[in-house]
């Protein structure tokens, strides 16, 4: 009899043990449900505000946006940065392996400090997370990169990236800042347009698009020139323009 108690104590003690790791486990898995909720509805409804953007509204700095589809785009906008920032987005899957490994080269080497972030980790980090370089965010960054490579697909990774990218101080998305720079459309955007708006994207705040500095303006017309070879030899191809 007393063993008996004693195997149901031991029984009873090991259940309790095991409680706090099967509650982190339906975290975790509710976490991951939501996750793959929360990317699915964005594949198909415009996103409403990222982190930077809420950080503006509470700054007082305002939002100005505008949410057009790619159709509404002219074709030289996608163009002018998968010239300017990812010649491998429709070949990859979400990381530039090449690009990383050059950029941690360079790094090591104690050059000029350099990413290699695709268009589809920047879409990601916009999207789903806040600004920030560590371990965690990172980590995050990667989850949710291969999730919108899988979910979403290119044509829709670049039209997301070209409504949330910021390129003025609380001016996102391309058709806001056509209007802002240009005063006109997103599709009528010509090929120099396109340039200057893809040359600002490293520093938004920093940099014009209507009244370039002589870096971008330099910038901007090695983009000008990358917009025509993107396009003949189909670095486009997966954007079905």
């Amino acid at each position: 009899m007393a063993k008996r108690k004693r195997r149901s104590a031991g029984k009873r003690a090991r259940k309790r043990g095991f409680r706090p790791f099967r509650f982190l486990g339906k975290m975790i898995l509710t976490v991951f449900l939501l996750t793959l909720v929360w990317a699915g509805i964005y594949r198909f409804v415009p996103v409403p505000a990222t982190s930077i953007m809420v950080r503006d509204w509470t700054s007082g700095t305002g939002v100005t946006k505008d949410w057009v589809p790619m159709s509404r785009i002219s074709p030289n906008m996608p163009r002018a940065v998968i010239g300017a920032e990812d010649a491998k987005f429709c070949e990859h899957w979400g990381f530039d392996v090449e690009a990383i490994e050059k950029a941690m080269q360079k790094n090591e080497q104690g050059g000029r400090l350099r990413g290699a972030s695709t268009i589809s980790q920047q879409t990601a980090k916009n999207v789903f997370l806040w600004p920030g370089r560590n371990m965690v965010r990172k980590g995050l960054e990667a989850y949710f990169t291969g999730l919108i490579e899988l979910a979403w697909g290119k044509h829709r990774i670049m039209e997301v990236y070209l409504n949330v990218a910021e390129f003025d101080a609380g001016v996102y998305g391309v058709e806001a800042a056509s209007r802002h720079y240009f005063s006109k459309s997103a599709k009528d955007l010509t090929r120099r347009e396109a340039a200057r708006l893809a040359a600002i994207l490293p520093d938004p705040v920093g940099r014009s698009a209507s009244n370039p500095g002589p870096y971008t303006t330099r910038y901007a017309s090695r983009i000008e020139r990358w917009i025509p070879i993107v396009d003949g030899d189909g670095q486009d191809s997966c954007l079905g323009m």
